[in-house]
C-alpha cells in the first residue's frame, strides 16, 4: 500500500530524471507548467518511489511525467496511482482526462480504461501515442 500526497516541483525531478530521461539533466526534465501544476508523489515505507504531475486547462486534465522506479514497476502500484489521480477529479467540471503515454506502455493504460487517441509520433526518440478516458 502506497501513500499518496502532494509534493513540490522540485521533488519529482530525482525520479522523472532517473526514469523518463536518464542521459538528459534534470533542467531537461522541468516542463514550463510545473510551477501551475499539480505534483503527486507516491511513498513506500517512507521513500517516494513514484511521482506525477497534473495540469488543467480549459475542462481536460492533463497527466505528465508519470514516473515509478524501475524496481518497483510491475507491482500494481503505477495502477493504484493513476486511479486515484483519476478518482480525486470527481465533482470538477472536466471532460477529459489525458496524456502523451510512451508506445512501451500502451497495454498498461488500456487496462485501466484509457483509450489510445493519435497516430505515433516521435519525442526525443521515443515513440508516443496519445491516451485519454472520459470523466
Amino acid at each position: 500500500m502506497i501513500n499518496i500526497h502532494t509534493i513540490s516541483a522540485e521533488q519529482t525531478l530525482a525520479i522523472r530524471q532517473q526514469v523518463l530521461w536518464p542521459s538528459h539533466d534534470l533542467a531537461f526534465c522541468r516542463v514550463p507548467e510545473d510551477d501551475t501544476g499539480e505534483h503527486y508523489g507516491a511513498y513506500l515505507n517512507g521513500q517516494l518511489i513514484m511521482v506525477a504531475s497534473l495540469f488543467t486547462s480549459g475542462n481536460e486534465i492533463r497527466l505528465r511525467k508519470f514516473a515509478c522506479l524501475p524496481e518497483l514497476q510491475g507491482k500494481g502500484y503505477g495502477s493504484e496511482m493513476l486511479n486515484y489521480l483519476v478518482e480525486q477529479q470527481a465533482g470538477k467540471a472536466l471532460t477529459s482526462f489525458w496524456f502523451d503515454a510512451r508506445c512501451s506502455a500502451i497495454g498498461f493504460y488500456q487496462r485501466l480504461g484509457f483509450l489510445v487517441t493519435s497516430e505515433v509520433f516521435d519525442k526525443h526518440g521515443v515513440d508516443y501515442v496519445k491516451m485519454a478516458k472520459a470523466l
